[in-house]
């Protein structure tokens, strides 16, 4: 008897050239395609690609403006149900990154004809169970064949127009704040390469799945002041810092000591188990990151490592750095200060 094409298919990651927001195209490409495109942004356009920043955000009314995001991508772990939840909680973290409230999502979906329809019922499970979580409906969405598989969705979003929170608003005397280790990309990739142990697994699969409502909500309360938000997705922690010290026309610098990190992710750096999106984060900001004398270069792949749904970067006031801490506590969110942003030509300094 013939083998039947789905026999031949046992793993997800199989079937994905990349996984998770490595996916993403590199950041030196998407700058020189976007600068090309003409930014129309009128008066009631409040937030649109000039800074990279993570959701539009579009004024409806005076108190009222609608923020849109979307995101999809290929398999990043082998379960489907794992891999809706993780695409869907993706998308909702540039809703919360925005300072805004999520209203309702649409799925996206890319689905190859060799895979039982199973999976697919299990992966729309996923991202259900997340939008669930989140509090939404998921009202429709778009399918089309494709021999790899992606998934995704549109978020729409709702918040106050003088309460948006952008990447855009650092300003020297911050600090800042990480509120999810670094490294799912790396794991991600040894998970694919199938040299992940079960304890790595289980973790990064817990950092990827985890809803950034709780820390977007405290960043949000105005509880204290926030200048800048951000999430940390496919450009790492230094594609997306970089983003916001350039926008903000300030300097940052890191404490590498107190960032978070998955732990596992710098040996298997070392061994050279690292995604080519992260290489590539760290190739485009390379020019404008300073890194100390002979840090190994497994180190700096894991600061430039493409996240999928990684978390919250925030630029707080140092004078409010004790009431935003305990805020963050009080709802449950394990965050890091890592450094502080100071006067000086955009870019970063790694120390420690």
């Amino acid at each position: 008897m013939a083998e039947k094409k789905t026999d031949k298919v046992k793993r997800l990651t199989e079937l994905s050239h990349c996984a998770g927001c490595a996916a993403k195209l590199r950041a030196s490409d998407l700058a020189q395609v976007l600068g090309g495109l003409k930014s129309t942004k009128g008066p009631q356009a409040l937030v649109g690609f000039s800074t990279n920043d993570d959701a539009a955000v579009y004024r409806l009314a005076p108190g009222m403006a609608v923020v849109e995001t979307v995101d999809f991508f290929p398999p990043v772990v082998d379960d489907p149900f794992q891999f809706g939840a993780i695409a869907a909680a993706n998308a909702l973290s540039d809703i919360y990154a925005m300072g805004a409230r999520p209203l309702f999502a649409l799925n996206l979906v890319c689905f190859p004809d060799e895979l039982p329809l199973k999976v697919l019922s299990k992966i729309l499970a996923g991202g259900q169970s997340k939008a669930d979580e989140a509090g939404i409906p998921i009202l429709g969405g778009h399918s089309i064949r494709d021999p790899e598989p992606k998934f995704g969705m549109a978020v729409t979003g709702v918040v106050h127009p003088k309460k948006v929170l952008t990447n855009a608003g650092a300003k020297p005397g911050d600090v800042l704040f990480l509120t999810k280790p670094l490294g799912s990309g790396i794991a991600t990739t040894a998970i694919k390469r199938g040299v992940a142990s079960k304890q790595l697994a289980k973790r990064a699969l817990g950092v990827m799945t985890t809803l950034n409502r709780a820390a977007g909500e405290v960043f949000a309360s105005g509880k204290f002041k926030v200048n800048a938000l951000t999430d940390v997705t496919g450009y790492g922690l230094l594609g997306h810092l970089l983003e916001m010290m350039t926008a903000a026309k300030t300097r940052a610098t890191l404490d590498l000591e107190r960032i978070p990190l998955i732990a596992e992710v710098p040996a298997l750096a070392e061994d050279g188990v690292v995604p080519g999106g992260t290489r590539s984060n760290l190739a485009h900001v390379h020019k404008k990151v300073r890194f100390p004398e002979g840090l190994p270069e497994c180190i700096q792949w894991v600061l430039a490592d493409a996240q999928t749904n990684g978390g919250l970067l925030a630029s707080v006031p140092a004078r409010q750095a004790l009431k935003a801490l305990k805020a963050l506590e009080a709802a449950g969110v394990d965050a890091a200060l890592i450094g502080e942003v100071q006067v000086g030509k955009p870019g970063i300094d790694v120390v420690g």
